[in-house]
């Protein structure tokens, strides 16, 4: 009997520590993907939003509340992705918030994480219509939206023969991912090049796409004037070099943000140089936050990337900038709430729809000129909508504009009728954001 006692006061106290340790640490599930052929991305991302929280925690936390964190490893798989957040949503005294980076993932989340109460941010990623956060309370497609990257995209080819209405009669491929992540855009295209004129071929690439020749035949008997690559992973610098030996110029692909890391140009060699991609944030290590980090984390031997080269690289510092605005979410829930206190995930939520990274913020978090200004609220849960564009010069990315949006207003709308018809479909009744602010 006593052995069972004393079993039992082992659990408690177990069991109170842990209720102690919740109480000052806030919990961030972090389903990640480090093997496969995404392991590119998701290693490089995760580890920078993990190098950042232990920034955060080395120089004392948010307000003395430190930040901890659990890896799933997903595969960048869908119904893997469901799994681990079943797993990891109750642990550490619950989740506070969930990033899948992966548009599938997200998709088989959205109904779950609103049941759950739970906020899921897509940084850059995922369904574009959730921006409307009168209608997807719990979800936050941070930063920038693929419908903001298309739009930018289009507006960027139209600088490049004198403005969008000049892209009339032209002909763009649209080569994508074939899942749920490459199709999104296409509306947009779609609506675009009934605006804009313009003959638009979409041909799908079935992941993991390591071939492509008969896709790239197709490109060349259609002679189009632009190529947009919206890949992932491994079929990006397979699709740059197969574009290189078949002899479409480079200069003449638009590559997606997720086709426009060191990883896709690398491997690629020269066929890469002059290829052009969209980015929602910068890259390198001499922003003073990512000085900090090379300095404080990787100094102190707790860098996350075995492969410190990495550090600075694009698929990191996105990792960052994700990072930087949930620690900034976190920080003004506590403003509001209390300082000092582990945020539940209803006051993660509530500072989520109070970021407000402006230019001054960030220079006074060492992060000017990272990622734009991200300003949110109730019902925009994107707060920018703005893409710059980079080309790789066969040793580093060159900025080529600063940041930019395209038809804003094109996409803003056709944002609200998608939400709206979600709603309809799934019979929800929007939040007034007038009221909540």
């Amino acid at each position: 009997m006593m052995w069972f006692l004393r079993a039992l006061v082992g659990m408690l106290l177990v069991g109170t520590a842990s209720i102690a340790a919740a109480q000052n640490e806030q919990y961030i599930p972090l389903l990640s993907y480090r093997i496969g052929p995404y392991a590119a991305g998701g290693s490089g991302y995760f580890g920078g939003a993990i190098d950042y929280f232990t920034l955060v925690n080395l120089n004392g936390g948010i307000n003395g509340v430190k930040i901890t964190w659990e890896e799933c490893e997903t595969e960048y798989n869908a119904s893997r992705g469901v799994e681990c957040y079943e797993r990891l949503k109750t642990r550490h005294g619950g989740a506070s918030t969930v990033e899948p980076l992966s548009t599938g993932i997200a998709y088989g989340l959205f109904e779950r994480v609103a049941q759950d109460k739970i906020p899921m941010t897509t940084n850059g990623y995922g369904l574009a219509i959730s921006a409307e956060g009168s209608v997807f309370p719990w979800v936050f497609p941070l930063g920038t939206t693929y419908w903001d990257q298309a739009a930018a995209m289009i507006a960027y080819l139209g600088q490049k023969v004198g403005g969008e209405a000049n892209l009339q009669g032209k002909k763009i491929v649209f080569m994508y991912h074939d899942s749920a992540y490459g199709k999104e855009p296409i509306p947009v295209f779609d609506a675009l090049a009934a605006r804009d004129g313009f003959e638009l071929t979409k041909i799908p690439l079935t992941p993991p796409a390591t071939t492509q020749e008969s896709q790239w035949l197709q490109v060349r008997q259609l002679k189009p004037d632009y190529v947009i690559l919206w890949g992932f992973g491994v079929m990006n610098p397979v699709a740059i070099k197969t574009a290189a030996k078949l002899g479409f110029p480079r200069d003449r692909i638009l590559g997606v943000w997720w086709a426009g890391s060191e990883e896709d140009v690398i491997p690629a060699g020269d066929a890469a140089k002059g290829y052009v991609t969209a980015a929602f944030s910068a890259t390198g290590t001499n922003f003073p936050v990512m000085q900090e980090i090379v300095k404080k984390v990787y100094g102190s031997g707790k860098g996350n990337l075995e492969d410190k080269s990495r550090v600075g690289s694009i698929y990191h510092t996105r990792g960052v900038t994700y990072a930087i605005m949930i620690v900034e979410a976190i920080r003004q829930a506590q403003n509001h709430f209390g300082k000092g206190k582990v945020m539940t995930p209803e006051q993660v939520r509530w500072g989520l729809e109070h970021i407000d990274l402006s230019d001054a913020r960030l220079k006074e978090l060492g992060a000017s000129g990272l990622f734009p200004p991200v300003k949110t609220s109730c019902a925009d849960h994107e707060g920018s909508g703005m893409v710059k564009f980079q080309e790789w010069d066969g040793k580093t990315f060159k900025t080529l504009t600063p940041f930019m949006a395209g038809d804003r207003a094109l996409v803003h709308k056709m944002v609200e009728q998608g939400a709206a018809k979600y709603a309809a479909e799934k019979k929800l009744t929007p939040r007034d954001c007038g009221k909540e602010g």
